[in-house]
């Protein structure tokens, strides 16, 4: 396509979770940072909660990879099952084996045994839920009793909830609120900001092999800001449209005219784009009405409005 004509060696902006392309800066490094501190605590519960296309799933990706000699891992990516379904597929993923005729009671009395064995060998269990604003609260129920499981000194299971806002919503219901308090540690990832996308941008094009050049102006990545509000996965979707009109066209470098052209062809961005256009001149008719205000308290207003970032 258009690796050679820009001399990358690999796609940069892929959707696939790839943890070569971790971006150990801005939020994720913290984020991840928060991860491994609690696990490595020995906390029960953690949380993490991000809105779709943040990178949730790339970070939960890097945290295991990251934690690979220190746990036995198990990573759910479709969390959306009954509570004998969680029990099985957090035993396959672990490898423990059990009988195919299995009561539910049973599967729990199995996996305490494995887990007391990893325990005594020196592995302690992490059991990742991705999508997690899906699981149902009878299979929320049973993962909490599954973290009942411990010695005296250390639980021996311990678990990571990814999942959208929603996620929020889910564990405020009062019959899970036993879980909710378990919960000792949370993170909310959030979309990049301005900086950040000019940072996300120059740190993919580097690990695929781009040289440390601009190839995206100044006026493009304002653009691209703009319609992604700061969402990594659009910003993957239009640095990838917008690099295939520049190569289309014979151009070496992407300017404002490729990033509208990716705008136009991506729904999500030409929503969100209109969506903070509508916002932002609701917000300029405000500032305009409180000039109204007159004298000293139209000025005050203007004051605060441009100490909190509001008005440049």
């Amino acid at each position: 396509m258009y690796l050679e004509h820009f001399g990358l060696n690999e796609m940069p902006f892929s959707l696939t979770p790839d943890t070569s392309f971790f971006m150990g800066r801005a939020g994720y490094q913290e984020a991840l940072n928060v991860l491994l501190v609690a696990l490595r605590s020995g906390e029960g519960f953690v949380k993490l909660t991000g809105e779709v296309g943040t990178g949730k799933t790339l970070l939960c990706r890097t945290l295991l990879k990251t934690l690979h000699d220190e746990f036995a891992t198990a990573y759910i990516p479709n969390p959306y099952l009954k509570p004998a379904s969680l029990l099985l597929t957090i035993a396959d993923e672990l490898g423990i084996a059990y009988p195919k005729r299995c009561t539910q009671h049973q599967m729990m009395r199995v996996l305490n045994a494995a887990l007391l064995e990893l325990n005594a060998a020196g592995r302690r269990v992490l059991v990742c839920m991705d999508e997690a604003q899906a699981i149902p609260c009878e299979t929320l129920e049973t993962l909490r009793l599954l973290t009942n499981l411990e010695t005296e000194k250390a639980k021996l299971l311990q678990v990571v909830l990814f999942g959208q806002p929603e996620l929020d919503r889910v564990l405020a219901q009062p019959s899970i609120r036993q879980l909710r308090q378990r919960i000792t540690f949370s993170y909310e990832l959030k979309p990049l900001d301005a900086a950040g996308v000019e940072e996300y941008l120059a740190h993919r094009l580097s690990v695929a092999g781009y040289p440390d050049v601009p190839l995206f102006t100044r006026r493009a990545m304002k653009a691209m800001f703009e319609a992604s509000g700061g969402i990594p996965r659009l910003v993957n979707i239009l640095a990838h449209k917008a690099l295939m009109c520049a190569f289309g066209s014979g151009a070496l470098l992407v300017d404002k005219v490729q990033i509208r052209e990716a705008i136009r062809d991506t729904d999500d961005a030409r929503r969100g784009l209109e969506e903070r256009r509508a916002a932002g001149a609701r917000f300029k008719r405000w500032v305009l009405s409180g000039l109204g205000l007159g004298g000293l308290a139209g000025l005050a207003l203007i004051a605060q409005l441009v100490h909190a970032g509001f008005v440049g």
